[in-house]
C-alpha cells in the first residue's frame, strides 16, 4: 500500500532529506585520492549524528556500516573498508538519515581526482537520466512514466539500465511501497498522488546491464566489470510536479 503522508510527516521527511543532502555536501571535499571508504563512512556517521539524526542504513537487514560506498564496477551496497581511493576512480555514495523516525535517502556518484572521458560521460548522463525521470512526476502520473523516461534517455545515450534494483517509497521505513523501476511503459503501474514520497534512483552501466552479488552478500557488481553510476533523490509528489527533499 502506498501511503499519502500527513503534513507532520512531510515536515519530518523534509528535515531528514535536508540532513541527507547536507551530508553529501559535507563529504564531497574529502573524496580525494588517498582516503579510505571507512574514513568517509566515519565522517558521514559523525556528521549525521551531530545533526540530530541516525544513519538509516546501519544495521538495516544487517548492513554493517552507515553509508554504502561503491567503487568503479560496483553498482550498489559496497561496504566501507580500508580500501583506498585512487586517482581516476569513481565512487557512488548512498546515504540515508533518519530524523525522529523518518528517512531521507540519496545516492550520488563522484569522480576521484581526474577521471577518463568515458567516466565523465557515464556520470553526466546518469545524473541527467535521474532528472528525466523526476520530470515525469506529478499528481496522477503512473510509476511507469518515470521508468520510461529514465530508460529512454539511457538508451539514447548507449547506457544500460540495471533492472534488478529499483527506487522505492520513503517514509517511516527507508524502503516502502511502491517499487520505482528505471524502465517501464507510459501509463502503466500504480498512480502517484500528491503527498506521496518516493526515491528515484537510476543505476546505469557503461557495458552490460547484467549484475552479480559478491560473497559478502551485499556488494553488487557489473557482470563485465565495466563501470556503473548511481544517482538518487527522495522527492515529494506535488499537484503539479515534485519537490526534491534531499537537495544538495
Amino acid at each position: 500500500m502506498i501511503s499519502i503522508k500527513t503534513p507532520k510527516e512531510i515536515e519530518l521527511l523534509k528535515i531528514a532529506g535536508e540532513i541527507t543532502g547536507s551530508t553529501h555536501n559535507f563529504l564531497k571535499p574529502y573524496i580525494k585520492p588517498g582516503i579510505t571508504t571507512k574514513q568517509l563512512n566515519d565522517l558521514a556517521e559523525d556528521y549525521i549524528i551531530k545533526r540530530g539524526a541516525t544513519p538509516s542504513f546501519k544495521g538495516y537487514d544487517g548492513f554493517p556500516a552507515a553509508i554504502c560506498t561503491s567503487i568503479n564496477n560496483e553498482v550498489v551496497h559496497g561496504i566501507p573498508s580500508n580500501r583506498v581511493l585512487k586517482e581516476g576512480d569513481i565512487i557512488s555514495i548512498d546515504i540515508g538519515a533518519c530524523y525522529k523516525g523518518y528517512h531521507g535517502d540519496s545516492a550520488w556518484t563522484y569522480p576521484v581526482g581526474k577521471i577518463s572521458k568515458n567516466l565523465e560521460y557515464l556520470l553526466e548522463h546518469t545524473e541527467k537520466s535521474l532528472f528525466k525521470g523526476l520530470s515525469a512526476i506529478h499528481d496522477g502520473c503512473h510509476i511507469g512514466d518515470i521508468g520510461f523516461a529514465v530508460s529512454k534517455y539511457a538508451t539514447e545515450h548507449n547506457l544500460s539500465v540495471v533492472r534488478e534494483l529499483v527506487g522505492h517509497g520513503v517514509g517511516s521505513d527507508v524502503h516502502e511501497d511502491p517499487d520505482v523501476p528505471n524502465y517501464g511503459a507510459r501509463h502503466t503501474g500504480p498512480i502517484l498522488k500528491e503527498g506521496m514520497v518516493i526515491a528515484v534512483e537510476p543505476m546505469l552501466n557503461l557495458g552490460t546491464r547484467k549484475i552479480y552479488l559478491l560473497d559478502d552478500d551485499w556488494t553488487i557488481i557489473t557482470a563485465d566489470d565495466k563501470p556503473s553510476a548511481h544517482f538518487e533523490h527522495t522527492v515529494l509528489v506535488t499537484k503539479d510536479g515534485y519537490e526534491i527533499l534531499t537537495r544538495r
